[in-house]
């Protein structure tokens, strides 16, 4: 088990969108995060108290989690001055990035000397199946974006929490290194071998009773040439009974890809309801999930007004906003 509190180590982030790992524990699991600790040109700030090691270490921090999701999920060379020296202040570290904490010599020899553990939660842990399709008891919903980093866990995390507080049986099952971190366990998909992948969700998502839903965590969209890949294992996998569509308005290209632009909203309906269907023929789109932090209240009410018109769905904010209107279309499928 990684031991918490945390302190959340942002780097040298370029932006907020960079730091998503420390905004979803920040967000999700707040009394996890004692506060932050960036580096210079830093450019993601979750607004909590910024720390050294030292005095985070006095606030009770445990372990130094690497908050940031960089392209290619690398440990960038200027981070290891602080990691060593966390090592040696008796901190754990406990990082999701495809460059693994154990593969880095500086890193493993500071940890053995100093009795540190390395968390590396993009590792699977599990020897998964292959998929089958046998179709499962109990109930699944999956968010799919226009893009990556839209929304999608935040959407599966607050219809969960709703959930909970009306007493319904449900369950967050996270597929990626945010979600594992916040909630403590799920599998690690796009560390998963591409074989095995949809069978890790069918793994993730067994027989459950007939009233219990998975909220299953998103992940990349159909739409991204760079992510596609593990949103295709998440909807065939998932065979999902109820599809989330997710969206970021102000987008202007698909994130990292500027010679790409967002799909509509009846596109990613149309094609991941398709897909959907191969592994479930019953799986329907039952609402939108728009992510609206970007935009004012009013205009954010507006925008959300127009989709509903436009797609004839119910269509909200539900982190800003709650999660009801869109548990109450799930309870109705």
């Amino acid at each position: 088990m990684i031991e918490t509190p945390y302190l959340l180590f942002l780097g040298d982030a370029p932006d907020m969108l960079a730091a998503k790992v420390a905004i979803g524990i920040r967000d999700w699991r707040p009394d996890h995060a004692v506060g932050q600790l960036s580096l210079p040109g830093c450019g993601a700030d979750l607004g909590l108290t910024e720390m050294t090691l030292a005095e985070a270490k006095a606030a009770g921090a445990k372990t130094l989690v690497i908050g940031v999701a960089n392209r290619g999920g690398v440990i960038s060379a200027a981070w290891k001055e602080v990691l060593i020296q966390a090592l040696e202040m008796g901190y754990d570290l406990a990082s999701g990035l495809h460059n693994l904490l154990r593969d880095e010599g500086d890193l493993v020899a500071a940890a053995q000397t100093h009795g540190g553990t390395l968390h590396d939660v993009r590792v699977p842990t599990v020897g998964y199946p292959i998929a089958n399709g046998v179709k499962r008891s109990g109930k699944r919903c999956l968010a799919v974006g226009t893009d990556c980093s839209v929304g999608k866990m935040y959407t599966a995390l607050a219809m969960d929490a709703e959930m909970q507080k009306r007493g319904m049986k449900s369950t967050f099952r996270a597929t990626g290194q945010t979600g594992i971190l916040i909630t403590g366990h799920g599998v690690p998909l796009d560390a998963v071998i591409a074989d095995f992948m949809a069978g890790s969700i069918e793994y993730l998502t067994p027989d459950n009773d007939p009233d219990h839903w998975d909220l299953i965590e998103g992940q990349g969209s159909l739409f991204h040439v760079s992510y596609s890949g593990v949103t295709m294992a998440l909807v065939h996998g998932g065979q999902p009974d109820a599809l989330i569509l997710c969206h970021e308005p102000t987008r202007d290209h698909m994130r990292g890809l500027p010679g790409y632009s967002l799909p509509s909203l009846e596109q990613l309906r149309d094609t991941a309801l398709g897909l959907a269907q191969v592994g479930n023929p019953d799986c329907k789109v039952v609402g939108i999930s728009v992510n609206t932090q970007h935009l004012g209240e009013d205009e954010a009410v507006a925008y959300l007004a127009e989709v509903e018109a436009q797609m004839g769905l119910p269509a909200v904010d539900p982190y800003r906003h709650g999660a009801g209107r869109l548990v109450d279309a799930l309870d109705a499928v």
